[in-house]
């Protein structure tokens, strides 16, 4: 049986909010990255599918590596907010949006394909609307790509943009 998470912020993003490619619920062709917590770190648990294939054979395209680590940031920010905000997933909160500021991704090892890769999460608040994530994706028990993200608080534009859609 695969592992999971299963109770994920992506879950209670508005679905004005869910259609991401990477972590959109309400996306048919997406990812579905899931992002929960697993003690004071956050995980996104994501097995790479045989057509996500890089220029090696057998081995995951980067992209798609960047894309998990980009998805897995955001929803650690709004896990680490609603959390020091005194909230949890499921209290009827709805979870804060984040938009990349920065994206920075070292390939460590190929990444293999069919391997559930565990993208494991450090948050750290650098302003009240600015946060870093530290991430290190593992391969079985190996590390094979880390990130370092800076995540922003989505404007309230933004937000009232997708409203009117």
């Amino acid at each position: 049986m695969e592992e999971r998470v299963t109770k994920a912020v992506q879950d209670y993003y508005p679905d004005s909010f869910a259609t991401c490619y990477g972590c959109g619920r309400l996306n048919e062709k997406g990812h579905h990255f899931r992002t929960g917590w697993l003690g004071d770190k956050t995980i996104t648990i994501y097995t790479p599918l045989p057509e996500y294939m890089g220029g090696i054979p057998g081995f995951a395209y980067g992209g798609i590596v960047a894309s998990l680590i980009d998805c897995h940031s955001a929803g650690s920010a709004s896990l680490y907010v609603l959390r020091k905000n005194g909230n949890e997933l499921g209290d009827g909160t709805e979870p804060p949006r984040f938009v990349t500021g920065t994206l920075k991704v070292e390939y460590k090892h190929p990444t293999p394909l069919g391997v559930p890769l565990k993208a494991i999460g450090t948050v750290t608040e650098i302003h009240p609307k600015k946060y870093r994530i530290d991430t290190e994706v593992f391969a079985e028990d190996k590390v094979v790509v880390t990130g370092e993200v800076i995540m922003v608080m989505m404007p309230e534009k933004f937000r009232e943009t997708v409203k009117q859609k």
